[in-house]
């Protein structure tokens, strides 16, 4: 089959591998269509959890080609996605009914074979069937799966007002969750264009120009609309710099929310008096594990709408030319389509 083979950071190509043997709990899933994510950039360069050589791509939904001689809950045509996390279940945290911070976590497209190929093999359990959706829009459940770990971590009150830094794609799921889950008023501040133009549409009450060269317009901006600041904060850009800002614009008693993926070697300036007196509180939202049940509900029942925030759709053999385009931020989520 085809598909992209990272050797090292930075260094992949289009080749040939053998197509995945599956597995007596697996099923195999021919790709229709697989998300280009900036958690892959990470990847590309070797950061994140990335380990080489590897097949990347986490955001995948296709047809089951093969079953495995005890899954029974699936056959061979079912359209269907998966969910990319593997947990071992036998670690100190997997013991204790956290999930999420296993200590062998593995990540298909992160650490092990991904959806950048024709095709896949993945364990039965991690399967979900798709009824209403297009396989373009199929590959936007994961990033609604991390966004629903969002919302747990958040636990937003009916009535907040909130303020997002971020208006790529997960930001805009994360949005519209927000506005049908406790933000009765919502800020997107993000830098001018198709993106900014879309959250609006889709779910923000009020939106920011951020000028990259210039912080302090939208500051100025954002402090004299909202003075007593906001309940919640999330920066969902991976800037370091905007992560630094945050406090300045939470109301006291507010929530500050890392909801980026930053560079490992980054540091934020953060001042502990301030998170003392005004008893801010700082949380951290990582991936996630066990939401896409509900991230499919939600898409399934178009309550998130998500066919929009897809651009482009590129061929796998063109898979550098995908990247280049997400690197200058053109458009807004790039699909991958294999065949």
């Amino acid at each position: 089959m085809k598909a992209i083979v990272y050797s090292s950071p930075g260094k992949f190509k289009y080749t040939d591998v053998p197509k995945p043997t599956v597995k007596s709990d697996e099923v195999l899933i021919q790709i229709k269509s697989c998300g280009l994510c900036r958690t892959d950039i990470h990847i590309h360069e070797g950061h994140f959890i990335a380990k080489f050589p590897l097949i990347n791509g986490h955001e995948f939904a296709g047809i089951v080609e093969e079953v495995g001689e005890k899954v029974q809950d699936f056959k061979v045509g079912d359209r269907v996605l998966a969910d990319n996390t593997e947990l071992c279940g036998a670690c100190y945290f997997c013991r204790n009914n956290q999930p999420l911070y296993c200590e062998n976590f593995v990540s298909h497209g992160c650490n092990c074979a991904g959806g950048f190929a024709e095709y896949v093999a993945i364990k039965a359990k991690k399967v979900f069937k798709i009824k209403n959706l297009s396989f373009r829009e199929a590959v936007m459940v994961e990033p609604t799966a991390c966004a629903i770990h969002g919302l747990d971590i958040i636990k937003a009150r009916p009535g907040s007002e909130v303020l997002l830094f971020g208006a790529g794609p997960t930001g805009n799921i994360l949005a519209q969750l927000l506005k049908q889950n406790g933000a009765a008023y919502l800020t997107v501040a993000a830098p001018p264009g198709i993106k900014l133009d879309l959250i609006k549409k889709l779910a923000a009450d009020e939106i920011v120009p951020v000028d990259k060269k210039d912080y302090s317009k939208h500051e100025r901006t954002l402090i004299t609309s909202h003075p007593k600041g906001f309940d919640i904060v999330i920066d969902a850009t991976g800037v370091p710099q905007l992560l630094s800002e945050t406090p300045k614009y939470a109301k006291v008693g507010g929530q500050i929310i890392a909801y980026g993926v930053y560079p490992e070697e980054s540091n934020i300036i953060v001042k502990p008096y301030d998170i003392f007196k005004r008893e801010l509180t700082i949380k951290g939202s990582f991936a996630q594990t066990h939401c896409f049940g509900r991230a499919l509900l939600y898409l399934e029942n178009k309550q998130i709408k998500v066919d929009q925030l897809i651009t482009h759709e590129i061929h796998l053999k063109d898979y550098g030319k995908a990247l280049k385009i997400m690197k200058e931020r053109q458009g807004v989520k790039i699909a991958i389509i294999p065949s």
